[in-house]
C-alpha cells in the first residue's frame, strides 16, 4: 500500500481526473489481490507490477473517456486539485498536511498543462508522463503501451513537441498572484476597466458544468467580452457566497463558496502581465474533494 500515493500522481496526470485516477488505483489492488501469494510473491517488484497495471488500465480509460467527451454537455476541463489555504501568504498549500497525503503539485499538473495533455493521443500522453514526468525507461513504457522502444520514444518526442509549443514565457509566482488578486478585487468592485486592463485582449474563457451546474456553454473570447460577463457574474451573485483565494493546481485561483460549499472553481493562466486563461469548473462531480468551511 506504500505505493498508493505514487499510483495516483500517476493516474491523476495520465487521466486529469482525481476521482477517475482513484477508480483505477482501486482497481489495480483489486488485481493485486484477487492473485494468491504464491502469485505475488512471485512478482520480483510489486512496485513495477502495480505501475503497469495501473498505466494500462488508465490508457484503456483515456480510449473511452474521448469516445464519452463526445456526448459531454459544454466543455470538459481536467478537474482541479485543491490545496486548503490562501496562496496570498505566498506559501500555497497546507503547511500543517503532510505533503505526501495529497497529489505532488508541480508544473506537471497546472490546468494549461493538463489541457495540452487532453490534445494528445492515449498513447503519446502514457509514452510522455511515463517518461519524462516519471523517468521510466523506454524499454519500460514499450511493455505498458505495446509499442517498441522506438516508437515509444517517437510517441514522447511527438507529446514534447506539443508541450514546448505551449509553453508561454514564464511569469514570476508573485506576480501572477499579484495579477490574479487584482482581478478578484475589480471583479468584486465590478469595475469593467480595470477588468480588460488585466485581461489580455485575446483571452479565452471556459467554464465546464457538465450539465449539472448553470454556465456559459460556449468559450467566451476576448478580453473586453470576458470582462462584461465576469460583471454580469458579480451583478447575480448570490446572497451567502464569498470569492476566496485559493491554490488550484499548484497555481493562484479563485473559489466560489456558497453557504461554505464550493460551489465553482475559476483556474488562471497568466503570461506577462495579463490572464489569457479562465477556466471556471461548476460540475459538482469535479468538486467533491474541495474542502467545505
Amino acid at each position: 500500500m506504500s505505493e498508493r500515493r505514487r499510483l495516483i500522481n500517476l493516474a491523476y496526470r495520465l487521466l486529469g481526473s482525481l476521482a477517475e485516477a482513484e477508480d483505477a488505483v482501486q482497481e489495480t489492488y483489486t488485481r493485486w489481490y484477487a492473485m494468491s501469494r504464491q502469485q505475488q510473491d512471485a512478482i520480483e517488484s510489486p512496485g513495477a507490477w502495480l505501475t503497469t497495471v495501473a498505466s494500462r488500465i488508465c490508457l484503456n480509460l483515456l480510449g473511452s473517456a474521448r469516445s464519452r467527451r463526445e456526448t459531454y454537455v459544454g466543455e470538459w476541463i481536467p478537474e482541479p486539485l485543491p490545496e486548503r489555504t490562501e496562496w496570498s501568504s505566498g506559501r500555497p498549500g497546507d503547511a500543517t498536511a503532510d505533503p505526501a497525503d495529497r497529489v505532488t503539485l508541480d508544473e506537471s499538473v497546472n490546468l494549461a498543462f493538463l489541457v495540452v495533455l487532453e490534445s494528445m493521443t492515449p498513447a503519446e500522453r502514457v509514452a510522455f508522463i511515463l517518461h519524462d514526468v516519471f523517468c521510466h525507461s523506454f524499454a519500460e513504457v514499450a511493455e505498458i503501451v505495446g509499442r517498441t522502444p522506438a516508437a515509444c520514444r517517437q510517441l514522447a518526442s511527438s507529446a514534447r513537441r506539443r508541450v514546448r509549443a505551449s509553453q508561454p514565457s514564464a511569469t514570476r509566482a508573485a506576480q501572477r498572484a499579484g495579477i490574479v488578486r487584482d482581478f478578484k478585487q475589480a471583479w468584486e468592485a465590478k469595475d469593467i476597466d480595470a477588468l480588460i486592463g488585466l485581461l489580455d485582449p485575446d483571452a479565452t474563457a471556459i467554464a465546464d458544468g457538465g450539465g449539472l451546474a448553470t454556465t456559459f456553454l460556449h468559450p467566451i473570447e476576448g478580453g473586453e467580452q470576458i470582462a462584461h460577463a465576469w460583471v454580469e457574474i458579480a451583478r447575480r451573485r448570490p446572497g451567502g457566497m464569498t470569492f476566496l483565494e485559493r491554490t488550484v493546481n499548484g497555481r493562484p485561483g479563485v473559489v466560489a463558496q456558497q453557504d461554505g460549499v464550493v460551489v465553482t472553481v475559476f483556474a488562471f493562466e497568466v503570461i506577462g502581465d495579463r490572464i489569457t486563461r479562465i477556466w471556471v469548473v461548476r460540475n459538482p462531480e469535479k468538486l467533491r474533494h474541495w474542502p467545505t468551511s
